[in-house]
């Protein structure tokens, strides 16, 4: 467990985990794959690592003052698709 994100500090940090990618943003964190936790060490390890993560969003999330209700995500643009 040598590697970790400090959750909604940049837009470029990401991790992964087996085969679980979870990519830091300032207003999110997106997670997504999947992962095996086995009954094992390595599964125990993957388990830790997790539980660290959701561990610092929640108490970032929680510790956040201003924390808004919900925010709204801008529609991205539409370009033409150059290749047609």
């Amino acid at each position: 467990m040598n590697k970790t994100l400090q959750p909604f500090e940049n837009e470029s940090a990401s991790l992964t985990i087996d085969a679980l990618t979870i990519e830091n943003r300032l207003d999110q964190l997106e997670i997504y794959g999947s992962l095996a936790i086995t009954r094992d060490k390595i599964g125990l390890a993957h388990a830790l690592q997790l539980k660290q993560i959701l561990d610092a969003a929640i108490s970032t999330l929680q510790n956040d003052p201003s924390l808004p209700e919900q925010i709204v995500f801008k529609p991205s643009d539409q370009i033409d698709n150059p290749f047609k």
